[in-house]
């Protein structure tokens, strides 16, 4: 069963739209759980089935490691990736 934080996250993640991307702190507070951007990072780490290629560091970083997966996701929604960082448009 998942904790009050996990099922928050989840939902958060899970209602994100194809091509939109937001940070870690920013999922942390939308679920009601502000400064908890860390935790969001463990949750994706441990968590399957959730949008993570949506979420990024707040400078538009890409996943250390998955970056290559990363932005070949975001690209096929839209996004700008350049040099292992989202673009504005």
């Amino acid at each position: 069963m998942a904790t009050p934080f996990e099922a928050a996250i989840g939902r958060v993640l899970d209602a994100l739209d194809p091509g939109e991307v937001v940070t870690y702190g920013e999922v942390a507070a939308e679920a009601g759980f502000p400064g908890a951007h860390r935790a969001v990072g463990r949750f994706l780490a441990t968590h399957e089935g959730h949008p993570w290629w949506r979420v990024v560091t707040s400078t538009g970083r890409l996943v250390p490691g998955f970056e290559d997966e990363q932005a070949r996701r975001l690209a096929g929604e839209g996004v700008l990736v350049r040099d292992g960082s989202v673009r504005e448009g």
